[in-house]
């Protein structure tokens, strides 16, 4: 009820690094592929690789007989995406993470699943795909997707998955990116994925539509943190691999936005007002265009209002 509850809330709310280029490692029928997507794959650790191009920043691992995958590109290069994983690491895609529900990163669920493929994620990312979504930041109503829910999901906490002899790490971002976000950290290779909670050159997207906001933001980048060294490479959701140094920096950014929107936001000043004062002029340098983030930064405080208020 609680989670319905929310979605029924929200539903209202919207309503008011180089790669190694495939054609040039892979030739013949893969390079063919990539020509057309232009997929670049760049070994991470043995056998971990990052694929760019094919929408949301897709990583992999070999294990044993299979392969693991973190997000799934979109759709149009979703075939070209699994043939190429295919030939690069030698073996069918058997388990495969959701790091949230947006559609550039879970493209390739519905061939998945029909492959056999285990697919997990937390339940909200599930949920979202059982009914239309109206992202109106968007200007988009997104269908459900029956044929692309996760076979397996959790609700919180940190989880543990054994694969090919080793395990994996993932866990539950709340109310950041979207309410279903969630990190995979790969720690024998000290790789971490976290989806659409981090982002390289440009301001990340609190999707009020769907639960996120900048408190969340804040404290998913706060908490990823916590988890990582200087050492570790961290896939944003696209883009190069950041460090923990760009990290904290994304968390800087939003600990100060969040709290400098609220604030104006109980002078009265509206979204207008704060694109036109450029009230994030000190960050837009490194992050570039704001409009979309201050829209749903504002968007995403505004239904949490009672909670900056202390009421709850």
């Amino acid at each position: 009820m609680v989670i319905s509850g929310r979605r029924a809330f929200l539903a209202q709310l919207g309503r008011g690094t180089a790669g190694l280029c495939l054609s040039a490692s892979l030739g013949g029928l893969a390079g063919a592929a990539a020509s057309k997507a232009d997929l670049q794959v760049t070994p991470l650790a043995e056998g971990l690789v990052l694929i760019t191009g094919a929408g949301g920043n897709v990583v992999a691992r070999r294990g044993g007989d299979g392969v693991l995958l973190v997000d799934g590109g979109n759709a149009e290069h979703s075939k070209q995406l699994l043939q190429t994983l295919r030939q690069t690491l030698g073996a069918p895609v058997t388990v495969a993470f959701n790091t949230h529900w947006h559609w550039e990163h879970t493209g390739s669920n519905e061939t998945l699943r029909q492959d056999g493929a285990e697919l997990i994620a937390h339940e909200n990312t599930r949920l979202w795909f059982t009914q239309p979504v109206d992202v109106d930041w968007e200007n988009r109503v997104y269908p459900p997707r029956p044929k692309a829910l996760p076979t397996r999901t959790f609700y919180k906490g940190a989880q543990t998955l054994a694969f090919g002899g080793g395990t994996v790490d993932y866990g539950h971002l709340p109310l950041a990116h979207t309410d279903g976000d969630i990190y995979v950290y790969f720690r024998d290779a000290n790789v971490l994925v976290a989806g659409g909670v981090v982002t390289a050159n440009r301001y990340p997207i609190p999707d009020a539509a769907t639960g996120g906001w900048t408190g969340g933001l804040a404290n998913a980048t706060k908490a990823l943190l916590d988890l990582v060294n200087d050492e570790t490479r961290i896939v944003p959701d696209v883009g190069p691999v950041q460090t923990k140094a760009d990290l904290a920096a994304e968390n800087e950014m939003l600990t100060t936005l969040h709290e400098e929107i609220w604030q104006m936001m109980r002078k009265g000043m509206g979204v207008d007002d704060m694109i036109a004062i450029g009230a994030t002029s000190k960050y837009d340098e490194r992050w570039g265009n704001s409009d979309v983030f201050i829209r749903n930064a504002y968007r995403g405080i505004y239904g949490h209002v009672r909670e900056m208020r202390g009421i709850v």
